[in-house]
């Protein structure tokens, strides 16, 4: 039986990916901030904690599992909202979009045997890294531009893990995915211009249903994808997904080793 761990679980692409994958019999952990608030889907489910805003929460939950996980699906995120930070000191975005995954993933390599599956975003293709300032501690902030520099994050970490892990000749394999856009209510924080314009384009740009943005997410997690390999939707119909691959090797490799330094993996 194949073991899913999905993060941000709850609602969303995340519950719907969950109740796919336990509807085709498989195994599947959600890891969500509060367990008390989700009923899990039928079949082999359960639901544990895990809060990816704060650091102590991912250690906790990655020394309180046990046994093989065949996927992770790194899916939880938050997109537009205020300027915050967490406990640890990390731009909210930052922390629950790349960092505690970073983190999550980093520990629970060990017990990882087939693949790890993160969830970016199209608006990555807009994001620009500023190593020197990723917690928007010295430029104005944005909360649209801190989204989208989290989730090209998403695709640094995917490129830099595949590389470590074809170097370290592990089978396991990093890929990503993106839902394009999708009704799931992410953007709920939108505000001022931005709202009135998306409001205005999404009876046009976006997916009917929130399970055709599933769908690029679950054939990362089950399909043979290359690693690296970047998975978006192929068309409103839910289409095969495209496959793309993105490349960045400096600064790929400068975000992994700013973030195990600030986290201290």
């Amino acid at each position: 039986m194949t073991t899913y761990l999905i993060t941000g679980a709850s609602g969303g692409l995340g519950a719907i990916t969950a109740r796919e994958l336990a509807a085709r019999g498989h195994r599947v952990v959600l890891a969500v901030r509060d367990p008390a608030r989700v009923t899990p889907p039928p079949g082999d489910t359960e639901v544990r904690r895990l809060d990816l805003a704060d650091l102590a929460s991912v250690r906790e939950f990655a020394a309180g599992w046990t046994g093989d996980i065949d996927v992770l699906v790194n899916n939880a995120g938050v997109m537009a909202v205020p300027y915050g930070k967490t406990s640890d000191g990390f731009e909210t975005h930052m922390a629950v979009n790349h960092f505690g995954p970073f983190l999550l993933t980093n520990l629970l390599l060990p017990q990882l045997t087939g693949r790890v599956v993160t969830v970016s975003s199209n608006l990555a293709r807009r994001g620009k890294i500023q190593l020197g300032d990723l917690n928007w501690e010295r430029r104005r902030y944005s909360p649209l531009g801190a989204y989208n520099q989290s989730k090209l994050a998403n695709l640094l970490f995917t490129q830099e893990l595949q590389r470590q892990l074809t170097e370290s000749g592990s089978s396991v394999r990093a890929v990503a995915a993106h839902p394009g856009v999708a009704r799931t209510g992410i953007d709920r924080n939108y505000g001022g211009v931005q709202a009135m314009v998306l409001k205005a384009l999404y009876p046009v740009i976006a997916q009917k249903k929130a399970e055709y943005g599933a769908l690029p997410i679950l054939f990362a997690a089950t399909e043979d994808v290359p690693g690296n390999a970047y998975v978006g939707p192929g068309g409103r119909s839910g289409e095969r997904p495209k496959l793309e691959r993105r490349q960045n090797h400096t600064d790929a490799r400068e975000l992994w080793e700013i973030s195990a330094r600030l986290t201290r993996k």
